[in-house]
């Protein structure tokens, strides 16, 4: 069951935040459509704030229990407590001990089933799996100049990570960092790597005849990133499409932004767009006839 309330701020974020504070809600929940755009006025008069329209699915209303099963319910009661039948029942109380025994036969039983389930589940990830083998980069290549600058950059980042530089189709080169801890490496969606692969670029292209595309990596956070993305992409155009209201994405850099229009472009009646400037440029997605 959709329902939605109205908010407001002195920006779209700010109206965005406080509706999702009243809600409980986080911003993947919710379908954002904007209302009135903020007005700083002159010498603040006229001034008015930001308005939005926020869209939330609401779980439907849980019926009442009907009066028959409270009735049932209630009927069922005395019949159990009945006082005349637990004193015709004693003599045969003795008869009812019998099967007990049987009790701990049953119980063992699945206890064992367990136990060789549980074994199971523990031998499975017994299997190490082997550790990738990399190939040193030769004396004098483009390989190994890549590995040389970046390990001087992170030892001054007093990280112990090891990069392994492979070349791809093209002038593509691809960089794997291998090492413990890398989660400080790869940074808030991925903001370090980005930058240890800018800084790459640039100090391997400079003075280089023609241009070396140069990818970094760890623990494969870009295809991990790539995959929920998608996802998120397809989640949101599918709310979209029920509401049949477009929908502003949280600011993404350009590379995440083109992932987003890749995994949308094939889906019917749903267009996306960029807008804003960086580094708070947005996806846009909106439902068409």
């Amino acid at each position: 069951m959709e329902k939605n309330i109205i908010a407001t701020g002195k920006t779209i974020d700010l109206a965005i935040e406080a509706a999702l504070t009243q809600l409980g809600l986080d911003r993947d929940s919710v379908s954002v459509q904007v209302l009135q755009q903020a007005k700083p006025g002159f010498l603040g008069l006229g001034a008015q704030p930001a308005k939005v329209q926020v869209f939330y699915e609401a779980p439907d209303p849980v019926p009442a229990a009907p009066k028959s099963a409270l009735s049932s319910a209630s009927r069922s009661k005395p019949k159990a407590s009945a006082p005349v039948k637990k004193e015709e029942a004693k003599p045969v109380a003795p008869k009812a001990e019998a099967p007990k025994p049987e009790a701990p036969k049953e119980t063992k039983k699945p206890e064992k089933k367990a136990e060789k389930k549980l074994e199971k589940k523990v031998e499975a990830p017994k299997a190490p799996a082997e550790p990738k083998v990399y190939t040193p980069a030769e004396p004098g290549s483009t390989e190994e100049k890549i590995e040389q600058f970046l390990k001087g950059l992170l030892e001054h980042m007093g990280s112990n990570a090891v990069p392994h530089a492979t070349k791809g189709e093209g002038n593509t080169y691809h960089v794997e960092l291998v090492g413990d801890d890398l989660g400080y490496l790869i940074g808030r969606r991925g903001d370090t790597l980005d930058a240890l692969q800018h800084l790459a670029n640039y100090s391997i292209n400079h003075g280089h005849e023609g241009h070396l595309r140069i990818n970094v990596d760890a623990e494969q956070y870009r295809e991990k990133r790539e995959d929920s993305l998608r996802r998120y992409a397809r989640k949101k155009a599918q709310q979209v499409l029920k509401a049949r209201r477009r929908t502003t994405l949280e600011p993404m850099n350009a590379y995440e932004r083109h992932v987003i229009h890749a995994a949308l472009q094939d889906m019917e009646n749903i267009t996306t767009h960029s807008t804003g400037t960086e580094p708070n440029r947005r996806v846009v997605i909106e439902y068409v006839r």
